[in-house]
């Protein structure tokens, strides 16, 4: 029998998604990326005005104090692998939708702030080449990275892969220009080492607030959780990975920093690794701005890319408007959410200082960061059986991650 069929309804038409595109190597340079180009290229200078040579220690205090917290967002990032993580840990952690809400602009804040600061390192660097005023560069740079972030998620975190590979070696040219120019560098490391006195430890305290800094960024690869494959078993090694690379990169890095450069000199300086190749010719000095130009954009660009994430995550959970969660069709990127961000970032760097901004940004993540080792602790003794492919810590972790967060801020405010 035959006969004219009724046409087959059309789909519903479905909004464009994330695309789960990144692997373990990608994940864990987007966190290199972010964490060693955030602070290390710009902050030891800042640090040593408060602790002097023991500035190696607060490094160290500040890894101590992020480590436990790390392999807490091991776990919680494998329990929920999306967008706006610590606002998703919190939620299911205290069964708050407020308080999810008021973290997940805590954590988008704070990539905010950081982006804030860190471009204004860059911009030091890149007046070695561009002798312009410095709100003018500061504005081309960062409406620069935000076309950059609109590109798409894959483009974004490649082009930072590559970066993030560049200011490695930029390190590890620290290092060995620190070395071959000082030969009795290493004569003097006996200096490092602080007294068993309160004065000297009072200012390394201090000054771990400011060291604490160059280690935020590992938390944001929580956030493209939804864009990376296989989540439950990328996620914690690209976090650990992050974390023990980027321990032993600043430790060198810091020692060599201090021991080689004139303290007076140090201090002042909001580009202070270039300090290090004032002795090596003009060549040398020039190749190491331009590095450290790359190295500072980075951690820019992943910042932006971080907190686009955390507003277009909690506008699908419908705390913030809408208009936050539209993709781009072609690009699949959080185009409004990204313009939000490039906005702000710009606004903050034109008008705050490099360490007022770096301070906030790491006391708002110590807060994130104790909340969201709390909302673990909850979790695990809800007695709620966890299914999957999850990484799973001893309750002790996350108990001793919230103490030593605790610590910090104490440290700061008494």
């Amino acid at each position: 029998m035959t006969g004219n069929k009724e046409p087959l309804p059309s789909p519903p038409h479905q909004p464009a998604k994330l695309k789960r595109a990144l692997t373990l190597p990608l994940v864990t340079l987007y966190g290199l990326g972010v964490t060693v180009g955030a602070g290390i290229y710009v902050l030891v200078g800042a640090t040593a005005a408060k602790a002097g040579y023991y500035a190696p220690v607060s490094f160290l205090l500040a890894a101590c104090v992020t480590g436990f917290t790390g392999f807490s967002y091991a776990e919680l990032s494998t329990r929920m692998p999306v967008s706006a993580g610590e606002a998703a840990y919190v939620r299911a952690g205290f069964n708050s939708s407020r308080l999810s809400l008021v973290v997940g602009l805590l954590v988008a804040a704070s990539g905010i702030i950081s982006s804030a600061a860190v471009s204004i390192g860059a911009v030091s660097y890149l007046q070695y080449f561009i002798p312009l005023p410095s709100l003018l560069l500061t504005v081309v740079v960062i409406l620069l990275l935000g076309l950059v972030g609109l590109w798409g998620i894959v483009e974004s975190v490649v082009l930072a892969s590559i970066f993030t590979l560049i200011e490695l070696s930029g390190l590890g040219l620290v290092i060995y220009i620190g070395l071959s120019t000082n030969d009795a560098l290493l004569s003097t490391a006996h200096q490092l080492i602080p007294p068993l006195e309160l004065a000297p430890w009072s200012g390394i305290f201090a000054a771990s607030l400011l060291a604490f800094f160059a280690f935020v960024g590992f938390e944001d690869i929580a956030n493209v959780a939804e864009e990376v494959k296989n989540p439950g078993r990328t996620m914690p090694r690209a976090i650990i990975l992050t974390l023990v690379l980027s321990t032993l990169i600043y430790i060198a890095v810091v020692t060599v920093v201090i021991l080689a450069v004139p303290m007076d000199k140090l201090v002042t300086s909001s580009a202070p690794l270039a300090l290090v190749f004032v002795k090596a010719g003009g060549f040398t000095t020039g190749s190491f701005n331009m590095i450290a130009i790359i190295a500072t954009l980075n951690g820019v660009l992943i910042q932006m890319i971080m907190a686009s994430r955390i507003l277009y995550g909690l506008a699908r959970q419908d705390n913030l408007p809408k208009k936050l969660a539209a993709v781009h069709p072609r690009t699949r990127t959080p185009v409004n959410a990204t313009i939000v961000v490039v906005a702000l970032i710009l606004a903050l760097a034109l008008f705050l200082p490099i360490t007022r901004l770096a301070e906030t940004t790491s006391f708002v993540v110590l807060i994130v960061f104790s909340l969201v080792n709390l909302a673990l602790i909850r979790l695990k003794r809800s007695g709620h059986t966890v299914g999957g492919d999850v990484f799973q810590v001893p309750s002790w972790v996350p108990m001793v991650g919230l103490v030593s967060c605790i610590a910090l801020l104490a440290s700061v405010l008494i």
